[in-house]
């Protein structure tokens, strides 16, 4: 008998003609695609670009897609992984066909996006009614808005792309302008728009964010896109703190939050602040943070005349903070505090509470990094329309990962907060066998693998929401 001396068992491999899917937990993105009407949506959306003799139509080619890139794909060819798995995924088109269907589309790219923008528009409806009480829009209020993040990011271009810029940190490629619905500490977030940009665009372009803004309110259900209301939160870094861009967001009555920058004459102004209205800040759990204070500017800034162009009741909050230590000391350092400010309408609140708030911005950047991660790292097309045809398709597969944990998971459990990295890892790969009874395709969850029941409960919950579906608040 021979004794093995090695980590691991000894095996041998070959191919065999079995029943099984590898990546069977993707079940649930296609079942989220269903029940939130996603596939029959977009359908509609596409019927007028389906050639008559067509064997795959658009739609489903684009949600193809859009699952692959939630599996862990990043091109057209990786829609190989689930062409192998047509139990599960379906008739899946040959690569050709895929890249035909980007193409044809992209020559019709303005009209297109806007059909996909309804269909998502529509099925968000939908997954937030399945949604109840777990509803982003559930009990928003003035006090508690709806929050929706703007931030832009820069994506290199390793071949000559069209439109592919130099970039502000001396890279090339594209600087595109997302917007996202922040789920809060217990969920993720949803992409709501995203303007692909050329490499050299502005990081303030008060027109862009204008756009993008516009976009992103017509995503949101049972809001009213012309007058969202104070129960709508826009929250952005300082590069949509221009005058032209508050001011928009004023006339339509949103609430605000948005970056904000200090004159020049701020040591000046510093020296001027009363020790006693400094106000403690607070940590990202809401606890007191040590050598960290805010306070209100607004007073000093009017009567200097250095408010003059922006909106009425705009208000402007100022941290101090050493820097870390070993952190490179800037010119604009005051006494040795580094000073950050932002403007906000929100006239209650702490202002520490209001700091901590505009602070959890932060939460943006880890929805550009997830897209990023779902097929925003690398624009796989050459041209332009193409690349914006993709980008629609990563906010598609962001949406189904986002519907599939809104609905599928309980909020207490730690998976409603997973980001994709971890959902493959534990959820979407897992193994399953393939059985068919009464002309139905059974898939059988390996019962030991480590979250089987988790893929269950979440497959269950899918088609049978609780609590019972309601309008979103």
């Amino acid at each position: 008998m021979k004794k093995t001396t090695g980590f691991y068992p000894s095996v041998q491999v070959d191919t065999a003609p079995v029943s099984a899917a590898g990546s069977a937990g993707g079940v649930l993105l296609t079942t989220a695609a269903e029940v939130t009407g996603l596939s029959p949506a977009m359908a509609r959306a596409l019927d007028g670009w389906r050639k008559p003799a067509a064997v795959h139509h658009p739609a489903k080619v684009l949600t193809d897609l859009a699952v692959t890139l939630a599996l862990g794909g990043d091109c057209l060819a990786d829609a190989a992984v689930i062409r192998s798995e047509a139990d599960v995924y379906g008739p899946v088109g040959s690569e050709a066909t895929i890249s035909r269907t980007i193409t044809a589309l992209a020559a019709d790219a303005h009209r297109v996006l806007k059909q996909v923008a309804a269909a998502r528009r529509a099925a968000r409806a939908r997954a937030w009614a399945l949604a109840g009480e777990r509803a982003p829009t559930h009990g928003v209020t003035a006090t508690d808005p709806l929050i929706v993040d703007l931030d832009a990011t820069l994506i290199t271009a390793h071949s000559d792309k069209e439109e592919a810029k130099p970039t502000f940190k001396k890279g090339f490629g594209f600087h595109p302008l997302c917007a996202f619905v922040d789920h809060g500490p217990d969920g993720t977030g949803e992409p709501l728009a995203m303007q692909l940009r050329p490499g050299n665009a502005g990081s303030n372009t008060a027109a862009d964010h204008i756009q993008v803004t516009r976009d992103a309110l017509k995503q949101l259900p049972g809001i009213n896109p012309a007058r969202p209301g104070r129960k709508v939160l826009i929250r952005t870094d300082g590069g949509g703190g221009t005058q032209e861009y508050t001011r928009w967001l004023a006339r339509r009555g949103v609430s605000y939050s948005v970056g904000f920058t200090l004159p020049a004459c701020l040591p000046e102004l510093y020296r001027l602040i009363p020790a006693k209205a400094w106000q403690a800040a607070l940590n990202a759990d809401g606890e007191v943070r040590e050598g960290a204070d805010v306070v209100e500017l607004t007073g000093l800034l009017t009567f200097r005349g250095l408010l003059s162009g922006w909106p009425a009741g705009m208000r402007v909050i100022v941290r101090r903070e050493r820097p870390h230590p070993g952190a490179q000391l800037r010119f604009d350092d005051v006494d040795g505090y580094r000073l950050t400010a932002f403007a906000t309408n929100t006239t209650r609140g702490q202002l520490a509470n209001l700091e901590l708030r505009h602070r959890r911005r932060a939460r943006c950047e880890d929805r550009i990094r997830i897209a990023k991660d779902t097929g925003l790292r690398n624009l796989p097309l050459k041209g332009f329309t193409a690349n914006q045809i993709w980008c629609a398709i990563v906010m598609l597969a962001a949406d189904l990962i986002a519907w599939t944990q809104l609905i599928g998971f309980d909020a207490e459990h730690e998976a409603r907060r997973w980001e994709p990295k971890k959902l493959r890892l534990r959820v979407f790969t897992i193994p399953a066998a393939i059985a068919r009874h009464s002309r139905r395709i059974l898939l059988h969850i390996k019962e030991t693998a480590a979250n089987a029941d988790l893929v269950i409960t979440a497959w269950k919950r899918l088609h049978d929401p609780a609590p019972a579906a309601t309008a979103p608040g």
